[in-house]
């Protein structure tokens, strides 16, 4: 019998506790279908010794949320579970770099189109009010480089004061407008394959389309040619082993597509929109044990 485990926040972290249980049970549901069987631990029960992964056959950090939030336990946490060896895909080596939203500014330097960005170590004032001019926009995004679900991001029009700046390295993004029509585009990968698309909405009133926020989503059968390549060339770039993968884009003022995310840590796969249930990415891990 196969040991899969899948990590999740503390079960006592009061931010989780009414939505990975579920999250966790349709992962374990999908797994099980294809015949594997899979259990779950704390990612924070395991951030100085990996005695209790390492005799997994396959670690999913899947549900592995709050690593906004403890930071520094994260990466020590990636540190310990790439000394010990624990069978982790995606590898605790991209789980770490992945979590901090500067490996943009690595990707837009090897040719990938993200947004316009400006990086600060610690947002002030001055600096957010001179973006607008330096970034030739009328609207602003203000988010920390370590961040998730949406956590501290702020929109801002020209002239409006930035009230509660994030208190951590951050970055300043125009406004990408299109967010509020058309929406982001999500783009699922496993094991290298492209497997479905869902296109992602924010509700009337509001920028954000997490579903937290009450984003609309739905299935994207026929994704652009133009994003599917994109994302095939986000992950060729990225260049590493990856089990799972979900690409986020959106278009810019001139209609281009630009990169948004490149979500490798814990994304939602979306499995309800997939057209095979999730069954690509079950294939995915199967092979990977099989090796």
């Amino acid at each position: 019998m196969t040991d899969i485990v899948i990590l999740t926040p503390n079960p006592d972290d009061p931010s989780f506790a009414g939505q990975w249980p579920q999250v966790r049970d349709r992962l374990v549901s999908a797994l099980a279908a294809g015949g594997l069987t899979a259990r779950s631990e704390a990612w924070t029960d395991h951030v100085d010794r990996a005695e209790g992964l390492a005799g997994a056959d396959l670690v999913l950090p899947l549900v592995a949320w709050g690593y906004h939030r403890d930071h520094a336990r994260w990466m020590k946490a990636c540190t310990t579970w790439q000394a010990a060896g624990v069978r982790m895909l995606n590898p605790p080596s991209v789980l770490g770099w992945n979590s901090d939203k500067s490996y943009l500014e690595r990707l837009g330097a090897a040719g990938v189109p993200i947004p316009a960005t400006i990086w600060s170590e610690q947002i002030t004032p001055d600096q957010v009010a001179s973006a607008f001019d330096a970034l030739g926009t009328d609207e602003l995004v203000v988010k920390p480089r370590v961040s998730g679900g949406g956590w501290q991001t702020t929109r801002l029009a020209r002239g409006e004061a930035l009230t509660e700046a994030p208190d951590c390295p951050a970055l300043i993004q125009p406004f990408i407008a299109a967010l509020e029509t058309e929406g982001e585009l999500s783009l699922l990968f496993f094991g290298g394959r492209f497997s479905h698309a869902v296109r992602k909405r924010p509700r009337a009133g509001e920028f954000r389309i997490q579903q937290q926020f009450g984003g609309l989503y739905g299935a994207e059968a026929d994704p652009h040619p133009v994003a599917l390549a994109l994302a095939e060339r986000v992950l060729a770039t990225v260049g590493e082993e990856l089990l799972y993968a979900r690409i986020d884009l959106a278009r810019g003022a001139k209609g281009e597509w630009l990169l948004m995310e490149a979500e490798l840590i814990e994304p939602d796969f979306y499995l309800n929109h997939a057209p095979d249930g999730g069954q690509a990415f079950v294939t995915a891990v199967a092979e990977r044990l099989n090796r």
